[in-house]
């Protein structure tokens, strides 16, 4: 006769290839996924940011650079 245990046991005992396990293990990767997606989406807003200040500070120094050898050629 089959025991609270035992249908227990074989309940936990489903094996790689249960649906029900599978679906379980890809909604988890999932979730992970997209979680990864959004700090890789953060990061790169972030590096945009830098980008664009430095390419600004960049612009400053050469239009500088410009200024001083227009004003040595005088």
């Amino acid at each position: 006769m089959i025991q609270k245990e035992d249908l227990v046991r074989i309940r936990e005992d489903r094996g790689p290839n249960d649906l029900d396990l599978q679906i379980d293990m890809l909604k988890k990767q999932k979730e992970y996924l997209q979680k990864q997606c959004r700090k890789a989406g953060e990061a790169i807003l972030n590096q945009e940011l830098k980008f664009d200040a430095l390419s600004k500070e960049y612009d400053k120094v050469v239009e500088e650079n410009n200024n001083i050898k227009t004003m040595m050629k005088k």
